[in-house]
């Protein structure tokens, strides 16, 4: 019983790692947009269509930011699906029908990608080829 014990221990502990580095993440993905001149309206927002990890604006456009920390950009882009880009979409835009200030705006799916040693990369409608508009 004692494995059945640690093991769960290892588990809980790994995940609350895991849960603080994304925060971390987030953090430094916002201040890399604020620097870029976007304002950052939400944090790990939930919404039953998904959770979007940054919601931010600049101008017209309100950016649906999925933050993704990898080796490289090209497995930061492949680390977010199809489907999980579309429910990122559809949670962008009934956050934004939500509230009558954002519903004027144009919303997109961003990425910005992080890896151990490298600047920021920010991505502004990173999957804007897998859209039919």
């Amino acid at each position: 019983m004692a494995g059945k014990a640690e093991r769960l221990a290892a588990r809980r502990t790994r995940g609350a790692a895991a849960r603080l580095s994304g925060r971390r993440q987030e953090i430094v993905a916002a201040v890399w947009l604020m620097l870029k001149g976007y304002r950052i309206l939400g944090f790990r927002l939930r919404t039953v269509e998904g959770e979007i990890d940054l919601l931010a604006q600049r101008g017209a456009v309100l950016a649906v930011v999925e933050v993704k920390s990898r080796t490289t950009l090209e497995a930061a882009l492949e680390a977010v699906g199809a489907n999980q880009r579309d429910r990122l979409r559809r949670a962008g835009r009934s956050l934004a029908a939500r509230k009558p200030d954002l519903m004027r705006l144009n919303v997109r799916l961003d990425l910005v990608a992080l890896a151990p040693g490298r600047w920021p990369r920010h991505i502004p409608d990173a999957w804007r080829d897998d859209v039919a508009r």
